[in-house]
């Protein structure tokens, strides 16, 4: 019977779920959020031929430099230079059917003054003079379209920059629209990060940026937020954040990899920061963050908003106070309002 006594007291003590608990504390790290992403071109351009055409000269290879206004490509002009000689033709005759009218209508100034042409003669010789002036300026602009055309058979490049591909060969036709050569800026060049989306919310453009590329890992550039798109990824549940990139005499290369830390102090919806241990963080599937606290031996779960994450354990924006207990262990098998024991409370 005693046996059966003790076997009830042990029972009831482990009813309740044991769990340890601590209190936070106040961050005393500086709330950077830390990023990787990849360097981008400011400027990049898929050049196509301004006309159809036959591929006579390609003056460029991919990795050369070029610059605003260096010729890349050329097409066969055998066709436009035809049809510019035809055009000039026309501008001549009617040039020459202009001055022809001219001399006419001054020739019946003298004659209807002594009365030797009618009015309707000397009308119809005006007449005639509009038409021919109207005709000159038809083919004259006939002709600069011509002309045009001849000098789209030239391919230009529209900045500077470097050859990153080179989709065309001589000797292949090739229509407007389609892709001959692709040319990249590499002067400027910005940081495209991916922001989780509980950050989001601290992120403005005042926000202090430096950037470390990962090909020189000594150096730090500043960097300013541009572009703040508020769009989500739904794979990632991120936001994308472009940063432009003060790099000075240093060349950065495209493509390479970088991170950028953003400084979130001096946002001014920074709220009072504290810190807490990683094993109180409970994920939820849609991404969001929760811990329990215990509260009159009762687990409560809260939704917390995370911030930085550090060595020291992981920042906490909203969802609890000082004075709460968090729970770091046994919360994995906890459920909200359940009963708990307090087997240690860490400092």
């Amino acid at each position: 019977m005693f046996v059966l006594s003790g076997f009830l007291s042990t029972s009831n003590l482990y009813a309740e779920t044991p769990v340890s608990v601590i209190s936070p504390e106040k961050s005393k790290v500086s709330d950077n959020l830390t990023l990787s992403g990849t360097l981008t071109a400011e400027k990049r351009a898929m050049l196509s031929p301004r006309v159809d055409g036959l591929v006579s000269t390609v003056l460029v290879d991919a990795g050369s430099q070029v610059k605003k206004g260096d010729v890349l490509l050329e097409l066969d002009p055998a066709l436009s230079k035809q049809v510019l000689a035809q055009a000039r033709a026309a501008t001549a005759e009617a040039e020459a059917a202009r001055d022809e009218a001219k001399r006419l209508v001054n020739e019946a100034k003298g004659l209807r003054e002594k009365n030797y042409i009618s009015a309707s003669e000397n009308a119809s010789r005006l007449s005639n003079l509009n038409l021919s002036e109207a005709a000159l300026m038809a083919a004259k602009a006939a002709e600069a379209s011509a002309q045009e055309q001849l000098a789209r058979h030239h391919l230009p490049a529209p900045f500077s920059g470097v050859i990153s591909a080179k989709l065309t060969e001589v000797g292949e036709w090739v229509n407007r629209g389609t892709t001959v050569l692709e040319l990249v800026a590499t002067d400027k060049v910005r940081l495209d990060v991916k922001v989780p989306q509980e950050r989001f919310s601290e992120i403005n453009q005042q926000n202090q940026v430096e950037v470390i590329p990962d090909v020189f890992p000594d150096k730090r550039f500043k960097g300013t937020i541009n572009a703040i798109v508020p769009v989500s990824d739904p794979q990632a549940r991120a936001f994308l954040v472009r940063i432009l990139i003060d790099t000075g005499d240093i060349s950065l290369l495209p493509g390479t990899s970088a991170q950028a830390i953003i400084g979130l102090n001096d946002n001014q919806q920074t709220q009072q920061r504290i810190i807490i241990p990683r094993d109180a963080l409970l994920l939820h599937p849609d991404g969001g963050y929760s811990v329990f606290i215990v509260e009159n031996g009762i687990a409560k779960r809260q939704k917390v908003q995370i911030g930085n994450q550090s060595s020291q354990g992981v920042t906490i924006l909203s969802g609890i106070t000082l004075e709460d207990k968090v729970v770091t262990r046994g919360n994995e098998v906890l459920r909200d309002g359940e009963n708990v024991t307090l087997v240690d409370q860490e400092q």
